[in-house]
C-alpha cells in the first residue's frame, strides 16, 4: 500500500511539473503584468446561478435588457468512477460530478464569476479554460487547484455563443483530463434574444444540453476491459489508448444510452427546442431523425446568421453549437451523430420524445405491409 503511494505521488508531482513547463513555454506567465485597464463593476447586480446537470439548464430569462451582472457560480471538481455502459468503468474527471459539466448561461456583457474547488480527496491538479473568455489561456493560466484548493476566476462574457470549457493543466494531461470527462459549456445569450436567418426574434419552449464523449478504455490480455482504482493509476493504459485516435466508447451525457428510454428528452408537438451540442475532443455530425435543424448557428456563434433546414450540422471538437427545431410531429425521433458506426455501434445516440396529434399531410401510410403477389 506504501508503495502505491508513492506512485501516486510521484504522478502527481510529475503531472504539476509538466503542467507548469508547458504553461511557461506557452508564454503563460505573461499574465503578471501591469494592469492597464482596471475593472469598474461598482453598482452591478451581483446574481447567484445555481447549475444543474445536463440535459437540463439553469433557470434563465431569453432576453435581458439591463445592466450588466456579476452572475456568481459554484463547481465542485469530482474525480469518480462512471459504468459508461454496463460492466465498463472509467475513473473519470469531472465538473460538478457530471460528463459534461453542467451548462452555465449568461447574457451578452455580464461577468461570469466562477469559484472552482478541488476538494483534498482528490489525486490531481486541475484548472478551466473557457473558450468564451479572452487572456491567460481562457483562465487556465489563473485557476490552477491541487487538492484542497479553491480559486475564484472572473471573466466578461463580451461574445454571444455557446462555447467549450475544460480542463487544461498542461502538456498530455490535457487530453488525459479532457477524455476522461472533464468539460462542459456556456452560453452566453444576446441581450436581446436569439435571432433567425432574417433577424427575427426566436424563443424556446424548452433547451437541452447534449455532451459527446470519447472514451478510451484499455483491456487486458484476455480482451475483458480493465478496472481501476483511479485516474493515476489508469493513465499510462489509458494515454497508449489514445494514441490511436479512436474512441472504444461514445456516450452522450456520461452513458450509454443516458438519454434514451424513460431517460429522453421531452418535447410536445408544436413546441421549439433549443439542443445545445458540445465535443471537446473529436468531431461529430448531428442530425434528428425525422427532423431538422430549423435554424442552426455554425460553431454556436449567435453573432453569425443561422442556416435553415439542415439535415446535418457539424460540431466540430472544441466547440458547442446551437440549433432549434419546432416539432410537427409525435413519437420517437433519434438524435444520433450521424457516422452511423459511432452511433449504432459505439453509443452516440439519444431520444427525444413528442406528445401530440399525427398530421397524415405531412406522412401517412398508404398501404400497410402485405405479401408481394
Amino acid at each position: 500500500m506504501k508503495q502505491l503511494f508513492k506512485k501516486l505521488s510521484l504522478s502527481i508531482v510529475l503531472s504539476m511539473s509538466l503542467s507548469s513547463i508547458v504553461m511557461a513555454e506557452a508564454g503563460a506567465e505573461s499574465y503578471i503584468a501591469n494592469v492597464g485597464v482596471e475593472s469598474n463593476l461598482r453598482g452591478l447586480e451581483r446574481v447567484k446561478q445555481i447549475l444543474v446537470a445536463p440535459p437540463f439548464l439553469p433557470k434563465h430569462e431569453q432576453r435581458y435588457s439591463g445592466k450588466s451582472r456579476i452572475i456568481e457560480m459554484e463547481m465542485v471538481i469530482e474525480e469518480k468512477e462512471i459504468e459508461v455502459e454496463p460492466g465498463v468503468f472509467v475513473q473519470a474527471m469531472t465538473f460538478a460530478g457530471t460528463n459534461p459539466g453542467p451548462l452555465m448561461v449568461v447574457h451578452e456583457g455580464d461577468y461570469v464569476e466562477l469559484t472552482l474547488k478541488n476538494p483534498k480527496t482528490n489525486f490531481l491538479v486541475h484548472n478551466i479554460d473557457f473558450h468564451a473568455s479572452t487572456g491567460a489561456l481562457g483562465g487556465g493560466a489563473l485557476t490552477k487547484v491541487a487538492p484542497g484548493e479553491e480559486v475564484v476566476l472572473r471573466f466578461k462574457a463580451d461574445k454571444p455563443g455557446t462555447y467549450v470549457y475544460h480542463c487544461a493543466p498542461g502538456g498530455i494531461m490535457i487530453p488525459y483530463h479532457v477524455v476522461s470527462g472533464m468539460y462542459g459549456a456556456i452560453m452566453i445569450l444576446p441581450k436581446d434574444g436569439l435571432k433567425d436567418n432574417k433577424g427575427n426574434l426566436v424563443t424556446y419552449d424548452r433547451a437541452y444540453y447534449v455532451g459527446e464523449q470519447g472514451w478510451y478504455v484499455p483491456k487486458d490480455a484476455q480482451g475483458n476491459y480493465k478496472r481501476y482504482p483511479n485516474a493515476v493509476v489508469s493513465m499510462n493504459d489509458t494515454l497508449k489508448v489514445m494514441k490511436n485516435l479512436v474512441p472504444t466508447h461514445i456516450t452522450y451525457n456520461g452513458r450509454k444510452g443516458a438519454l434514451t428510454g424513460k431517460n429522453a428528452m421531452k418535447a410536445k408537438v408544436g413546441e421549439t427546442v433549443l439542443f445545445i451540442h458540445s465535443q471537446a475532443n473529436e468531431d461529430s455530425r448531428i442530425h434528428l431523425i425525422g427532423g431538422h435543424g430549423d435554424q442552426v448557428w455554425p460553431g454556436g456563434s449567435f453573432n453569425n446568421t443561422p442556416t435553415v433546414d439542415r439535415e446535418t450540422w457539424s460540431v466540430l471538437g472544441g466547440e458547442a453549437v446551437a440549433a432549434v427545431y419546432t416539432f410537427k410531429q409525435p413519437g420517437i425521433y433519434a438524435y444520433v451523430n450521424h457516422n452511423l458506426i459511432e452511433a449504432v455501434l459505439l453509443g452516440g445516440v439519444a431520444h427525444v420524445s413528442v406528445e401530440g396529434e399525427w398530421n397524415n399531410d405531412l406522412m401517412k401510410q398508404v398501404k400497410p405491409p402485405s405479401k408481394i403477389k
